[in-house]
């Protein structure tokens, strides 16, 4: 039997058939076979399409498209029909109008959502860009897969942000390798044509929050992120800015809570970096007053310790006298001091002349009771009944005295002690003594130690 030959067809209508991407111009031609070749060819492509997402699979459906359109006509017109054929006419374009149509329309819409997409981006607002690219459906990927793609990407890059920006609030509880690890996600976003908006964005968001409630973080944020912070400078030259901006103030907080807590020297070293780093700040006023009381204090906690010591007239600040800036002018007279040493007669003073280490304005170290000037002798018997002699003798005591604000010695001399002498009966172990002190009564301490004070 002969081939079978091509059915007479219009080879416009052919083409047009073709253009639909349907295969409609064979089947005009009663070409059953290469319909079937060619939705093959046509599905194969667009399901490439979608899933690679790149532009050059576009470029081959419109190539597979003209060659498709360009074969139906080259093979409609080797067998001519008896002339225009109307109704073969109006079939293609039935077919093929709509589908480049609706084709049209989703690459239209597509375009759509991604300027929206694009808006969003411009503005840095992820949020609005992600919104945007929800609205892509399989019809977009489908035949606008490099656009839905485009859009896929800035969400994608907006994740990472997200990212990012989780690890850049762990920074503001102080973990400063999680504060790294957001600064090099943003930097590796950044080098991404596109993003520096929805960088920068998220950057200002951490910034932001900066100053925290704690001071002496917010100064550890604010070093690293001055000294450390690694990136492109669109990334550090804000983070620079902002370590500048909020450092003095919580310089200044964090020394407040060492002073609060009573660790002086790292409050006066808080206070000197602002004036050291930031003199013409507007709180370095506050930061030189804080640098002197917090030196008061140091010099008060040495001082006091001292004074604590001195339990003798070789130890504490008896052997090392110091002195405290802030204390009271030595001036003679009615003083309040503190009283160190051997203090079993100098506890017996009054309140009032004594006073705490940081109102004193003398200290005065007592040594040991020893032997004074011989008040009377008294006759004794012993116990075997022979009478024996016992000298009284008061109680001498050395005494020096230091003012607190020079820690120079302005008292040096020994004071004695009068007191009850003779009594009428002697209590003693052993042999009768020929020697004993006098008992002094409260009255006769005040009376030998009252020049030392001006009483």
């Amino acid at each position: 039997m002969a081939p079978r030959e091509p059915r007479a067809a219009d080879p416009l209508a052919v083409a047009v058939g073709n253009a639909s991407l349907l295969g409609a111009g064979y089947l005009i031609l009663g070409r059953r076979a290469l319909f079937w070749a060619a939705a093959v060819v046509t599905a194969s492509l667009l399901w490439l399409t979608y899933r690679s997402a790149e532009t050059w699979c576009e470029l081959l459906v419109v190539l597979w498209w003209a060659t498709v359109v360009g074969h139906g006509w080259w093979l409609a017109r080797r067998h001519p029909g008896a002339g225009p054929r109307r109704a073969q006419r109006l079939l293609a374009l039935a077919l093929t109008v709509p589908v480049l149509a609706a084709a049209g329309w989703v690459r239209f819409d597509a375009q759509g959502v991604q300027d929206e997409v694009a808006d969003a981006r411009a503005d840095g607002d992820c949020g609005a860009a992600a919104g945007a690219q929800e609205g892509v459906e399989f019809r977009h990927r489908l035949v606008a897969a490099p656009l839905a793609a485009r859009g896929d990407a800035v969400v994608e890059a907006c994740v990472r942000l997200d990212t990012a920006g989780g690890y850049l609030s762990g920074g503001l509880t102080g973990d400063l390798d999680s504060l790294e690890s957001g600064f090099r996600r943003l930097g590796a976003v950044l080098g991404e044509s596109g993003n520096e908006r929805t960088v920068r964005a998220t950057l200002d968001r951490f910034l932001g929050r900066l100053p925290t409630d704690d001071g002496c973080l917010t100064v550890t944020i604010a070093d690293w992120l001055r000294e450390h912070a690694a990136g492109p400078e669109d990334l550090t030259g804000p983070a620079a800015a902002t370590a500048a901006r909020v450092a003095p103030g919580a310089l200044m907080d964090c020394a407040a809570d060492f002073m609060f807590t009573e660790d002086w020297p790292d409050a006066r070293e808080r206070y000197q970096r602002l004036l050291d780093e930031y003199p013409d700040d507007t709180h370095a006023d506050a930061a030189r007053t804080g640098v002197r009381k917090a030196g008061l204090a140091i010099e008060l906690d040495r001082i006091s310790g001292l004074v604590e010591a001195a339990d003798s007239m070789g130890s504490g600040y008896c052997r090392k006298p110091a002195k405290y800036s802030q204390a009271p002018a030595y001036r003679k007279g009615r003083i309040r001091a503190v009283f160190v040493g051997d203090t079993e007669y100098t506890d017996k003073l009054p309140e009032e002349w004594r006073t705490d280490t940081a109102h004193a304005s003398l200290v005065v170290c007592a040594d040991e009771a020893e032997a004074g000037d011989v008040v009377e002798t008294c006759q004794y018997r012993d116990h075997n009944g022979r009478i024996g002699s016992v000298r009284f003798n008061k109680l001498a005591v050395r005494v020096k005295g230091y003012a607190l604000r020079t820690g120079k010695l302005v008292v040096d001399r020994t004071v004695q002690m009068g007191g009850e002498s003779c009594p009428g009966v002697l209590r003693y172990f052993d042999a009768l003594p020929s020697r004993m002190a006098v008992t002094p009564s409260d009255g006769d301490v005040r009376d030998a130690f009252g020049p030392v004070v001006g009483r």
